[in-house]
């Protein structure tokens, strides 16, 4: 399949996901759209609950049961696969799409040696023989920088370390070339150093390969280090999203300022002075959900914030969904 370069590697628009539960539906995902082009690092930033997570297994396919999916657009490299076959899905996914899971350990098999399981997508998606997929794992466990890897193939996941684990969950979800990787909070688990190790491992490797990389944190310091774009998550929503830069110096939306405000900045927050908050707790996302579903814990709402609030800022590089600010400044 050919690709014209000019066409984002990913195109969600208007994606949804409800959940259906006995106290009724869960909008879990509620119109959210957003492109990666080759070679970009998307970061969708949040706090937990706000449908980061849901949104990638949405793209990937990978919802549970219970879970509808519905969009108007959903294109991995030029092809529309939310309506495509199961197979044509299963034939992208491992191949040209790959995911990083949050937690090595679960992701992982403990019954196999992670050499089989390195190899065993390599083989289906490559038809390639055992000694070639063996090579290739070697080739990937080197890449991410483990030592011995030949030895390596033979283990076990518990006989490995979390950020050698996440390492390893690294050249697996590369073993086939993907052009989309999708990377789930990768460093949550892990302790400090080995965070910074693998967040620079993975910036290397999207720099190296031209990968198109979507990035799911709630930390923003990752998303300053990293991230080319950033789209801030709320209720299920994109709330704003833009340069990071640009985001960063001016934010446009109540929520995207308040995430800002909780960072500690040294030389601003003196020693045992309380960081910043937001007042308030999510709203439970069943039944109709119109308006800003930030408006019971945003300091500047107003009456028409409980209208319907569309993205403003058109299909450009900054995008936000409130009142505050009208295109070229406040309204």
């Amino acid at each position: 399949m050919t690709m014209n370069h000019a066409e984002p590697v990913l195109d969600v628009q208007g994606l949804k996901v409800d959940i259906a539960t006995p106290r009724g539906t869960l909008h879990a995902v509620r119109d959210v759209s957003f492109q990666v082009r080759r070679g970009e690092t998307l970061c969708l930033v949040g706090e937990s609950g706000c449908g980061k997570s849901m949104t990638s297994l949405a793209v990937m396919g990978l919802l549970p049961k219970a879970a509808r999916r519905s969009t108007s657009r959903l294109a991995v490299l030029g092809e529309d696969i939310s309506r495509a076959r199961a197979r044509r899905v299963n034939a992208l996914r491992g191949n040209k799409m790959a995911m990083i899971f949050q937690e090595p350990m679960t992701a992982l098999n403990p019954a196999y040696p992670i050499g089989d399981q390195l190899t065993e997508h390599y083989i289906h998606h490559r038809g390639a023989s055992r000694p070639q997929a063996r090579d290739r794992a070697v080739e990937l466990l080197e890449k991410v920088g483990i030592a011995s890897a030949g030895q390596r193939l033979s283990q076990y996941p518990h006989q490995l370390s979390g950020g050698l684990r996440q390492r390893v969950m690294i050249a697996m979800a590369l073993m086939c070339g993907p052009e989309l990787l999708i990377a789930d909070e990768p460093s949550t688990a892990l302790d400090v150093t080995i965070q910074a190790q693998i967040l620079r491992l993975l910036a290397e490797l999207q720099a190296e390969l031209g990968i198109a990389m979507v990035l799911i944190t709630h930390d923003l310091g990752v998303v300053a280090r990293i991230a080319r774009r950033v789209a801030v998550m709320y209720a299920g929503q994109i709330v704003e999203q833009g340069p990071v830069a640009e985001l960063f110096a001016a934010p446009r939306h109540p929520y995207t300022q308040g995430l800002l405000d909780c960072i500690p900045v040294p030389g601003r927050n003196r020693p045992g002075e309380p960081l910043g908050t937001i007042a308030g707790v999510v709203p439970a996302l069943y039944g109709d959900l119109p308006g800003c579903a930030f408006y019971q814990r945003c300091p500047h709402a107003q009456p028409r914030c409980r209208a319907p609030i569309a993205l403003r800022g058109g299909a450009g590089a900054r995008q936000w969904r409130c009142v505050l600010h009208a295109e070229g400044g406040r309204a």
